[in-house]
């Protein structure tokens, strides 16, 4: 499975490796770590650190569609 592969790589080389999934792997990994961290306690800084980079990730320099667009 991918995870195993995944799993013996650095940081850095997973974050390259993510990049070259299928989007339903990537859904996959997120899933899976997102599931890691269900018992792990995390500070209010850190969990607020992680928060505005995953607001960044979803920044856009466009505007919203509006709902004719999107028909």
């Amino acid at each position: 499975m991918i995870f195993e592969t995944l799993s013996s790589l650095s940081l850095q080389e997973l974050k390259e490796q993510a990049f070259k999934l299928s989007v339903s792997d990537r859904l996959a990994l997120v899933s899976a770590i997102v599931e890691s961290l269900q018992d792990t306690s995390i500070s209010a800084h850190d969990r607020s650190s992680a928060i505005k980079r995953m607001r960044g990730l979803l920044r856009t320099d466009q505007l919203a569609p509006t709902d004719v667009e999107e028909l």
